[in-house]
């Protein structure tokens, strides 16, 4: 496995289905899941679809400036670094964020994010 490669795989995926179709990426969570958005944590993937779907926006476009990652464990997990910016649908600015995923491998030889924490990055 090539930590870099399931990353930049990964990154691609995930920002293109959360800026097309947002209740999609529920496949990518199991039930031990866990996000942390801006400080709230929530749980599995029916309470993390639900939280991403409820967003105030309906409409962006990530732009992803650097991809960083780590393999992880003996268990052949992934830890993935994002930092980019995010512009909304009608707003003439851009907010940076950060946001970090832990992936880990499924029995079918694809990966599933046990950890996500996203942050906005305030100046």
């Amino acid at each position: 496995m090539d930590p870099d490669a399931v990353a930049k795989a990964f990154v691609e995926h995930y920002y293109r289905t959360f800026d097309g179709n947002r209740a999609a990426l529920g496949g990518l969570y199991q039930d031990a899941s866990m996000l942390t958005f801006e400080g709230d944590k929530i749980q599995g993937t029916a309470a993390i679809v639900a939280k991403l779907t409820s967003l105030p926006f309906q409409q962006c476009a990530h732009a992803i400036s650097t991809v960083d990652c780590q393999p992880s464990g003996p268990a052949g997990g992934v830890l993935v670094f994002v930092s980019g910016s995010l512009q909304l649908a009608g707003e003439s600015h851009t907010l940076k964020f950060s946001q970090m995923f832990h992936l880990m491998p499924t029995p079918q030889g694809s990966f599933y994010v046990l950890n996500d924490i996203f942050r906005l990055n305030y100046a």
